[in-house]
């Protein structure tokens, strides 16, 4: 079944919404960049990052970006309902999302490109559905066991950082119904992004509104569902790289603080044919630098073919 959005909204921000049926009934708003369906580009599949949105993908929302975006909202986010059974809502489920979007959208065989714990869900996807996948681009993520490698920047063991950052979520879940309400009416706007990007979490923005726009979709999602979403996630080990073949390009942040460098430079180590790029950027590298990014992103999908 399909919902496209109202024109206005979908001219202005080059996207098109759509409801799509995941295999366990679960009903997902997906979204593509190709807005009347006749884009004859090559077509990529982003995983994006938890909870987030097409607005934090500027590049990608230009008329003549080059690719054909087809991607999706998490389960509980942006328009996707809740699962029955609120526990499916784990990496597994997202490839089962993604590989439900894919064939709404009659694509057989794509690029994946993922972003933060999207890149979780386009490895794991590569794994089970190797014949799905054509190449594999990932921006500030790793391919599994995500929490062990946040607070990078800090050099913590792994497990320090995982009994960390999985117990703040923990906390946060508890506590989101009373933080909901407050988040959710906090007035984001380009000056909101303006102070953020100095704080060393984020840097100064390329596009400060579709920026703002993107915290406030974000900001809508319920605090204690977001932080439910992220311990299941959690719980998704690492994948094992010696079972993928295709090409892989992976663009990390120096001072990302969500997805360690060094970890994605280790991950880029262990394929047959991948390459690692580093930019002086945080864990939100396509938005501050989203030309650099998508020029890479071009290249990548050109030599893959």
């Amino acid at each position: 079944m399909e919902k496209t959005t109202p024109g206005p909204v979908a001219t202005e921000t080059r996207v098109r919404f759509v409801d799509v049926l995941s295999d366990d009934g679960t009903r997902i708003r997906a979204w593509t960049n190709d807005l009347d369906g006749t884009f004859e580009g090559p077509t990529v599949v982003l995983c994006n990052g938890l909870g987030t949105n097409p607005w934090a993908w500027p590049a990608l929302l230009e008329p003549d970006c080059g690719v054909r975006v087809v991607s999706w909202n998490h389960r509980g986010t942006g328009g996707s309902a809740r699962p029955t059974d609120t526990e499916r809502v784990g990496i597994t489920e997202f490839v089962e999302d993604g590989l439900s979007v894919m064939d709404h959208f009659g694509v057989d065989r794509a690029v994946l490109m993922g972003w933060s714990m999207g890149v979780n869900t386009m490895f794991e996807l590569a794994l089970r559905h190797p014949e799905r996948v054509g190449g594999l681009f990932a921006v500030c993520g790793v391919p599994g066991n995500t929490f062990a490698t946040m607070l990078g920047p800090l050099h913590l063991p792994h497990w320090v950082a995982r009994l960390a950052t999985v117990n703040l979520s923990r906390v946060m879940r508890l506590g989101g119904r009373a933080l909901t309400p407050i988040a959710s009416r906090l007035p984001i706007g380009p000056r909101t992004v303006s102070v953020l990007g100095h704080t060393g979490f984020m840097f100064p923005q390329a596009h400060p509104e579709l920026s703002a726009r993107a915290i406030r979709e974000l900001l809508h999602t319920p605090i204690e569902w977001y932080f439910h979403l992220a311990i299941k996630t959690s719980e998704h080990a690492r994948v094992s790289l010696s079972g993928i073949s295709v090409p892989a390009f992976f663009v990390a942040g120096t001072y990302d603080v969500l997805a360690g460098a060094r970890d994605m430079a280790s991950a880029a180590a262990r394929m047959k044919d991948a390459t690692y790029v580093e930019l002086r950027a945080s864990h939100f590298a396509q938005m501050e630098q989203p030309d650099l990014v998508h020029q890479l992103l071009l290249e990548f999908v050109e030599r893959v073919g």
